[in-house]
């Protein structure tokens, strides 16, 4: 029976250092990271269930233990660790990636695209910078050019879905839904949004209930959809339990281009904030020193496993806190941290 020796991890608020298990299930990627199954062969106590999942940050934080004849023997997995450069370099490749697409998208070269990444790592700012580009180019060329695009964020009832296809139904347009999730779990909505996104030569929408907003807004019950989509979420389609939403999940991921990011873990999230702060555009506009910011990203370095979330947001907010007292660090445990 194998057995695994956990160097550093974490068992939900629990820190687990040098500790060894029973292996029930290898290491395999969660919605937040990735996590080891084992029974906990009573470390915690009975308080807690036997089969536990243990978060790592890396495959060199644990090694298989081979048990032979009695003899322990450790030895490390044979998965390529990845150094913290590689994981840059791959951030920022997706990153590039979602720029070109933006601009394929403006050009009506992609017609649909879903975006997917964790919560506050800079998905919509790279998509609206680009839509902002293509407005001012517009705007230089004819001053009384309306954008042709929208960014909509937050919830939406599919009738409200079906008056935004419309409005930027023109070749040529762009509509961006921004962690408009519950689009996912209304059946309607989606069907509305699969029609959209059809790879074939006509993808036409109809809305044959009766509606006083389409009459009062003079919308057509039946229109063609000529435009782009580009869909932002915080959720991983692979994650998804569902097999029903799995299925509709499915049809919208067979019409559209999928951009997963690659950021699971906390750490990979700490790297884009590094990545971007190397860049200069994560404090711009605060008057830090180097070594305040410096100090800033140490801090979220050393603490990652205990902020309440690790995200460019969570950056600013301690930023703002350099501003309240010089014991900003304490002032951050208290308010960041869970």
């Amino acid at each position: 029976m194998a057995t695994v020796h956990i160097k550093h991890g974490m068992y939900r608020t629990i820190p687990v250092k040098d500790m060894a298990f029973t292996l029930v299930k290898d290491c395999t990627p969660g919605a937040k990271g990735n996590y080891i199954t084992v029974n906990q062969n009573g470390h915690f106590g009975a308080a807690f269930p036997d089969i536990i999942r243990i978060k790592v940050d890396h495959m060199d934080d644990f090694e298989i233990i081979q048990d032979d004849d009695g003899v322990v023997t450790f030895s490390t997995p044979t998965r390529h660790h990845e150094t913290d450069d590689e994981i840059m370099d791959r951030i920022g490749q997706r990153f590039e990636i979602l720029d070109d697409m933006t601009k394929a998208a403006i050009r009506g070269d992609v017609k649909a695209m879903i975006v997917v990444g964790p919560p506050g790592v800079g998905k919509s700012y790279g998509v609206e910078a680009q839509l902002e580009k293509s407005t001012l180019f517009n705007r230089i060329v004819d001053i009384n050019k309306k954008p042709k695009h929208e960014v909509i964020k937050g919830s939406m009832s599919p009738l409200g879905l079906y008056c935004a296809l419309y409005k930027y139904s023109d070749e040529g347009s762009v509509i961006v839904f921004d962690d408009c999730d519950s689009i996912l779990f209304d059946d309607v909505s989606l069907n509305l949004l699969k029609a959209a996104l059809d790879s074939g030569k006509k993808r036409r929408l109809s809305w044959h209930s009766d509606s006083a907003l389409l009459r009062r807004e003079d919308i057509p019950d039946t229109f063609e959809f000529k435009g782009s989509v580009i869909f932002i979420t915080n959720i991983n389609f692979d994650n998804i339990k569902s097999k029903k939403l799995q299925d509709h999940l499915g049809a919208l991921n067979s019409r559209c281009h999928y951009l997963d990011l690659t950021m699971n873990t906390m750490h990979e999230k700490f790297l884009r904030i590094k990545q971007i702060f190397a860049k200069g555009d994560l404090f711009q506009h605060y008057n830090l020193s180097q070594t305040q910011a410096d100090e800033i990203l140490e801090f979220m370095d050393e603490n990652k496993e205990k902020l309440r979330e690790m995200s460019l947001r969570m950056a600013l907010k301690i930023a703002d806190l350099t501003k309240v007292s010089t014991n900003w660090k304490a002032i951050a445990t208290c308010t960041c941290m869970k």
